[in-house]
């Protein structure tokens, strides 16, 4: 039966709020990622998705077709403090134990975090999103160190990042993100987002992994991977 579109209803008012769960994954020079370790004190993950704009062509003195750019993924990270394994992602390389040398090569990361998806009835305790990246790099980064006075505050770190597509299975094109949204999932797919989630935080039996699109979707359609 046809239905007349309404707004608000109850349940349906949705927003996004917080960042929590940051994970850095380092990729090695072979192009694995490394064991995943917590990213304490994130403030902030802005993203900053581009491309995809409209070239339009004309022939004949009307409008012939749309040519649209290949869309990109950047973010910008805002933290308290980073990892020590971080430090390689941000120019620096250990020459001893607390002693680096910076402008070196930059090595390449994995990211994953998750923001509270809330509603009017439930709060943030609505459900949240978890977002995973592939293929990041950071650029050089300003940092302002200021004298303690009155009204001290803890110095913010930021670090922009843009990110490379990666390989998906056939039948998506490449891509630099995986979103999941818990309020869209049903009874089965959240157990096997527990499933995921063993996988990205760690586990008492594994550490933490970052896994790449074919065993996410797999995971997340199936429950299971089993390796091509």
């Amino acid at each position: 039966m046809p239905k007349a579109l309404t707004w608000d209803e109850v349940g349906e008012r949705l927003y996004s709020t917080g960042v929590s769960h940051g994970v850095l994954y380092t990729q090695a020079s072979n192009g694995a990622y490394e064991t995943g370790v917590a990213w304490n004190g994130l403030t902030a993950v802005n993203e900053s998705p581009g491309g995809g704009e409209t070239t339009s062509l004309y022939a004949n003195d009307d409008k012939y077709l749309d040519l649209v750019s290949v869309e990109t993924y950047g973010f910008t990270l805002e933290a308290y403090d980073s990892p020590d394994e971080f430090e390689k992602c941000d120019g620096s390389k250990e020459i001893t134990p607390g002693v680096y040398a910076g402008q070196q090569n930059r090595s390449a990361f994995g990211f994953c975090f998750r923001s509270q998806i809330g509603n009017d009835t439930e709060g943030s305790d609505h459900g949240y999103e978890l977002t995973i990246v592939y293929g990041c790099k950071a650029s050089p980064s300003s940092r302002s160190h200021s004298t303690i006075n009155e009204s001290p505050e803890a110095q913010t770190l930021s670090w922009e990042c843009k990110s490379t597509p990666v390989t998906f299975p056939a039948g998506y094109k490449k891509a630099s993100t995986i979103k999941i949204k818990t309020p869209k999932l049903d009874t089965t797919a959240l157990g096997y987002l527990a499933t995921l989630e063993a996988i990205l935080y760690g586990s008492s039996t594994a550490d933490a992994r970052l896994p790449l699109p074919a065993e996410v979707i797999s995971i997340m359609t199936t429950g299971s991977y089993t390796p091509g």
